[in-house]
């Protein structure tokens, strides 16, 4: 499975509801929070948000830069978008189908482009870098944030050592090659620079905690709620429950048969054009 772009089938049929309920708010909510407090600080006039998702972002957005600014949420996968544009913003947004590397906005059109956990899918990420600089005003800002390793990642680590027991002859690799794949620093910035950022970018690291009520839950979001479910299905086309479920009891054994908590890393990068 090569390197996936966010609008191909990757995020198709059942992910994003189940991914939007369980896999944001156990995942993605704290960084979503942090992402826009940096948005917040720079005081944006017009802000665009790439790879929006089931709009995690894009709702904090919404809720806390003044009802003046402009927000724009992008993602290519249509059927992300409808689930985000279903779930509701407290004011209007735009939504839009729009591919990183092809943005279809003006030049200088925008002081702040945001991206949360969508830089690590882009097939030629310096030039999604090059069209995010093309879009930004001079001396605007882009946001983005990636997954540090695996190793750094408690419970994502832990379900990607249940399915290599599950599948020793071939486990599933989706979640070590693309969401967990990209937190070099030193590739980051030079693929910020070979899209034209020259100035120096900053890359700190986040700490947050995984939480999911149950390992029901978090078996489900990482193995239904992710494109690691067409991995799955590809090495046993009816296995996607049962998988699930052997899953759940490896994590019960890890964690217990309650909430499951554990250490989540991720790296915040910021930029001026």
């Amino acid at each position: 499975m090569t390197a996936l772009h966010p609008g191909d089938d990757a995020f198709s049929s059942a992910i994003p509801q189940i991914y939007d309920e369980h896999f944001v708010p156990m995942i993605f909510e704290p960084y979503a929070r942090d992402l826009v407090d940096r948005v917040l600080v720079r005081a944006p006039t017009r802000v665009l948000e790439l790879a929006a998702g089931t709009g995690v972002v894009t709702r904090h957005l919404a809720a806390r830069l003044p009802a003046q600014v402009p927000i724009v949420a992008t993602d290519l996968n249509q059927a992300m978008l409808d689930r985000a544009a279903a779930v509701g913003t407290t004011r209007p947004v735009e939504w839009r189908r729009a591919d990183a590397m092809a943005l279809p906005f003006d030049a200088a059109a925008f002081d702040l482009v945001v991206c949360q956990f969508g830089v690590m899918f882009f097939p030629d990420k310096p030039r999604a870098y090059a069209e995010v600089r093309r879009v930004l005003r001079p001396g605007g800002t882009f946001l983005f944030n990636a997954w540090d390793s695996l190793a750094d990642n408690d419970v994502t680590r832990a379900v990607m050592e249940a399915l290599a027991e599950i599948f020793p002859d071939s486990p599933p690799t989706f979640m070590n090659r693309i969401p967990h794949g990209y937190h070099d620093h030193a590739a980051i910035v030079r693929d910020l620079n070979a899209g034209g950022f020259t100035l120096p970018a900053q890359l700190v690291t986040v700490a947050a905690t995984t939480r999911a009520p149950s390992a029901a839950i978090a078996a489900l979001a990482l193995c239904q709620g992710t494109p690691m479910s067409h991995e799955i299905q590809a090495r046993d086309p009816r296995g996607l429950g049962p998988t699930t479920q052997a899953v759940r009891e490896r994590l019960e054994r890890r964690y217990g048969a309650g909430p499951v908590e554990g250490k989540m890393q991720a790296i915040v990068a910021t930029v001026t054009a």
